[in-house]
Formats: C-alpha cells, structure tokens, sequence
C-alpha cells in the first residue's frame, strides 16, 4: 500500500480526530449513508436505543477521503478502530473512491454489518423519529446527533434528503 485513506461519511468528516495531510470530497459507490444502526451506547442504551448513522450497501456516498502520512499509519488505524468498532457493529473494510480531483484510491472505511443485532435495516422516517426522539446516550442526546449531522452535512454542499425528513419531523414533533 503506497498511501493510506480514510473514508468519513458521518462524523468522520468534520471531526476526524486524527492527523492528516490531504482532505478531499469523495464518493463511494456502492454504498450509501443510512441512520442503520441502532447505538446502545453513545446515543442510546440496550433498554432505548438511539439511531446513528452506517455506511450500508447500495447507491452512492459523498464523503471525505483523508489521505494519512505514512508513519501516522499504525496510531491511526488504532485510533478508529477504538473509534469505529465499540460494539463491532461496523466492518473495516477497503472502500474504491472517486476524489473530487479525479483520482482513483482505496480508503479504509466502516460498513455496516448488516447481521449485527445493532442493525436497524430500512425504517421509515416516522419510525427514525419515534426512536431518534426519546433517545440519549453517553455521548449525548440523539436529536442532537441527527440535527448536528444533517447541519454539517448541508454546510458541506451534501444534502442527505432522508435525514432531512427525519430533523423536519423531530422539529414539528417539538412543536
């Protein structure tokens, strides 16, 4: 492996947490960004589990490819596997990305294990906010969670329509 990229399509994007030398907007194809995963820890618990987002199979990702130097490698992987798989409900896996640039590379990247038990499949917008609504876990409120993404997401020129329905009727159910 001549260079080392990671792929962020949650927040990863906006909040790596590692040192990088390259940053560019990408796409995986393939794959798309789905509220899939039932957390039992950062945005919920096992009594009341929360929803975050996985890479799942299917249609198309724009992201953010991370282009990592060479002697970071090991304390990075450590970094988002300590990161990514609290619960092993995502595959680290090697992901083909199309750069904004044009280039071709191969990024590590987390997918959804669709046979985990954390695995919420496709759910209905009402059901994402039934769920979403009620939830909190250590890392804080799951409303929170999803409006935060759908914000930076729509601040980087990505419009996740879905997640847009799902904030849309957390806020009339506010009302």
């Amino acid at each position: 492996m001549d260079e080392f990229w990671v792929f962020g399509y949650g927040s990863l994007m906006w909040n790596p947490g590692f040192v990088h030398e390259e940053r560019q907007s990408a796409i995986a194809h393939g794959f798309r960004r789905s509220l899939c995963v039932r957390s039992f820890v950062h945005r919920g618990t096992e009594e009341a589990p929360g929803l975050v987002l996985g890479l799942d199979r299917g249609g198309s990702c724009h992201g953010v490819a991370f282009r990592v130097a060479e002697g970071s490698w090991p304390e990075t992987l450590a970094y988002l596997r300590a990161r990514e798989l609290v619960t092993m409900v995502y595959l680290e896996r090697r992901l083909a990305l199309r750069l904004a640039d044009g280039r071709q590379v191969s990024a590590t990247g987390y997918v959804v294990d669709r046979s985990h038990r954390q695995y919420a499949g496709a759910i209905t917008v009402e059901e994402a906010v039934e769920v979403v609504a009620g939830a909190k876990g250590q890392s804080g409120d799951n409303r929170a969670y999803v409006t935060n993404t759908a914000e930076h997401l729509r601040s980087m020129g990505i419009r996740d329509h879905w997640l847009e329905h799902v904030v849309k009727g957390l806020e009339l159910r506010q009302i």
